[in-house]
């Protein structure tokens, strides 16, 4: 074997081996699967006891997880039904994101950041997560109910909202924004142009004359997803954006739900590799006033967004029902919230101390989020058999 390929493996084995030890003491105990991955990150992650020197690594390699997840959530969304659902869906998201931007930035300012600084930690916070909400619904509520396509709709322009976010970071003010935000969407527009032809009159033809070989479909769909990720990224945009598109682009086919299927356990394995990143991320040896304000303010983060989003899905005419529960579902912040942090550190947009603050607040929301939605609400990872479902 390669020697340089032995640290890699040794980190991933002592991943998933700690993984499923600690999954296994956490279900015993009735807690939520995906809090023992954050935990194993904390315990053997580079704050810990440092069997994984580079959380980083890993993050790239479960980010694979995030962007297959997107990809399947494409899969089951036909166009025409994805259009019906942005329009359905715009306002809320507007509303909902502009109210936590103000909450956000008056917590800010009012823990002494400047002005600049609170107001990325603001635009950080306006979001919830796209991992965590649709990991916790059942599938076939996602793909089946109007509860999951309201998720969906909103988290995606959620994304589409993040990623104008980034490149305000990257390009710091002026005309050049509207320039770089009309570009972006005349990037995406291109982009799902190109799925369209490509679909058409390269991967439906070869999937009509070859799909009796499961593993081509496999393998072909694969590569689909990963080809428009990449264009997605380099265009950029995200790969997330890419991998969405592609999945929306083969929804018209009749394989998607059987590669649905088979993509699933794949998009498992990365997904616990990406929760385990977050848990490596914290560092609580750390300890001082910014991350303890960060766990207070995370702490209050989540009744004030599940507030927020019951209250504007009750305005838009949802179901009582509906509107608690998604309101708890989307109560956390968002994986954008890290890379919101880490852009504007690299521009000097943002001190450690801003950083550590929105981290503390992200991750502590995701903690708090995730126990809430297992304990009360139906999940595929629930210790309740009552409210076990996928």
């Amino acid at each position: 074997m390669q020697t340089g390929l032995a640290p890699l493996i040794f980190e991933l084995c002592t991943i998933i081996i700690s993984a499923a030890i600690l999954g296994t003491l956490f279900l015993y105990a009735r807690q939520p699967i995906i809090l023992a991955y954050i935990a194993a990150g904390i315990i053997i992650g580079p704050q810990g006891l440092n069997l994984i020197h580079n959380a980083g690594n890993i993050t790239q390699i479960g980010n694979l997880g995030v962007i297959l997840l997107l990809f399947l959530i494409g899969l089951n969304l036909q166009p025409k039904k994805l259009l019906q659902l942005f329009k359905e869906s715009s306002l809320v998201t507007f509303a909902t994101s502009g109210f936590f931007f103000l909450v956000s930035l008056i917590v800010a300012l009012a823990c002494l950041f400047p002005l600049g600084e609170s107001l990325i930690i603001a635009a950080a916070m306006m979001f919830s997560s796209t991992v965590i909400g649709l990991k916790l619904i059942p599938t076939t509520t996602l793909h089946h109910k109007h509860m999951g396509e309201v998720m969906t709709s909103v988290l995606l322009i959620q994304d589409l909202l993040a990623i104008s976010v980034l490149i305000f970071l990257n390009i710091g003010g002026g005309n050049a924004i509207i320039i770089a935000f009309a570009m972006m969407l005349l990037k995406f527009t291109g982009l799902c142009l190109l799925a369209y032809v490509g679909v058409r009159y390269i991967i439906l033809p070869l999937f009509s004359r070859f799909d009796v070989i499961q593993e081509y479909s496999f393998v072909m769909t694969l590569a689909w997803c990963f080809f428009l990720a990449e264009l997605g990224h380099q265009a950029g945009l995200s790969y997330e954006s890419g991998a969405f598109v592609a999945g929306v682009s083969i929804a018209v086919s009749r394989v998607s739900q059987v590669i649905s299927i088979h993509l699933k356990p794949l998009r498992e394995f990365f997904l616990i590799l990406f929760f385990f990143a977050i848990g490596a991320r914290m560092d609580l040896a750390a300890g001082n006033l910014y991350s303890l304000l960060g766990i207070g303010f995370g702490i209050l983060l989540v009744p004030i967004k599940s507030w927020g989003f019951n209250k504007a899905l009750t305005l838009a005419h949802e179901n009582p029902g509906l509107t608690r529960e998604l309101g708890a579902r989307l109560s956390q912040a968002s994986e954008f919230s890290f890379l919101v942090a880490y852009t504007a550190t690299n521009n000097d947009m943002l001190s450690p101390a801003a950083t550590l603050f929105i981290q503390t607040t992200t991750i502590t929301t995701f903690v708090i989020s995730t126990y809430w939605v297992v304990r009360r609400y139906p999940t595929p990872i629930s210790i309740d058999n009552t409210l076990r479902r996928d």
